[in-house]
């Protein structure tokens, strides 16, 4: 009895740990739009993973992780640098240069699209065939993509934008396909696949902000923001969320992430004064839902 109390309670923990986690990555969208007002978003999504990369290092000094690194095979590093490039330097870039042009709502609906596109990539990369309830959730989506869009009005700014994030998003679904290809292994821990990834990926950007803008004078207020990126709700955030995949079912685990295109909408509507309409409001439920239902796989998965 006390037994499964205790295993009912550390479920709830879980769940309650998820959903914090989900709010941490809803604020980023926030807290990357404050920031782009002083440091270009190269160069800031850069100095974010090289910050967290940091943060990192404490725990990979362990001889185990140590022992790890000095045996990987060069397949294998071959694999980690290009999913730093793809999923740091062209995912999360795309992603802070789409935040510089496009409203904080319309990026996190294309960065759902994601999901669909790895199904799609994942029948003739891995031999996955999506289920049925994923294929209902791809239509969804696709019918909450154009109830949110149509008729569609865009002005040269919001164009680039949605170009840079269809870039970032199909990155997006080659860097989980690459990530799945790692994981299936399971040769690699979880924290070297992050460390030398995010490493790579981080000094690129920076290279590549800084060949670009120059080294960006950065206030105390705006250092605030990027310290809480990096070590809250990347690092930290990161990592919680990888402890209750440990309890949670990956239908729960689903559910709760497709909260955050509800949670980012109205985020950036108080902070951000970023309006929605009825007719956007009922197209970003729909595609919640879809993406939900898209993102439903069996545990074990690498998501």
């Amino acid at each position: 009895m006390r037994k499964e109390i205790k295993t009912k309670y550390t479920h709830i923990i879980s769940i309650f740990q998820a959903l914090l986690v989900t709010f941490l990555w809803s604020t980023s969208f926030i807290i990357i739009k404050w920031g782009l007002i002083e440091i270009p978003p190269i160069t800031y999504a850069g100095l974010r993973y090289f910050i967290a990369f940091l943060c990192f290092i404490p725990f990979i000094f362990r001889k185990k992780y140590i022992a790890e690194i000095k045996q990987l095979k060069p397949f294998q590093w071959k694999k980690l640098i290009l999913l730093g490039f793809v999923f740091y330097t062209f995912t999360q870039g795309a992603q802070f240069l789409g935040l510089s042009l496009l409203p904080s709502v319309t990026v996190s609906l294309m960065l759902n699209f994601t999901p669909i596109i790895v199904a799609i990539m994942a029948i003739f990369l891995l031999s996955e065939k999506p289920t049925t309830i994923q294929w209902i959730g791809s239509s969804l989506f696709i019918v909450g993509i154009i109830t949110y869009f149509l008729p569609i009005s865009l002005i040269a700014n919001q164009a680039i934008g949605l170009l840079v994030m269809l870039i970032g998003v199909l990155a997006n679904a080659i860097s989980a396909i690459i990530g799945r290809d790692i994981n299936r292994n399971k040769d690699i821990s979880p924290l070297v696949i992050t460390f030398i990834s995010m490493g790579v990926g981080a000094i690129i950007l920076i290279i590549i902000g800084f060949s670009m803008n120059g080294i960006p004078e950065i206030s105390f207020k705006t250092w605030g923001f990027l310290l809480w990126l990096a070590v809250i709700n990347t690092a930290f955030a990161f990592t919680l969320w990888n402890l209750t995949l440990r309890t949670l079912t990956a239908m729960e685990s689903s559910i709760i992430n497709g909260t955050m295109l509800i949670q980012i909408a109205i985020l950036a509507w108080y902070f951000l004064g970023e309006t929605i309409t009825f007719k956007e409001g009922i197209g970003l439920t729909i595609a919640a839902f879809g993406a939900v239902l898209v993102q439903i796989k069996k545990r074990g998965n690498f998501k």
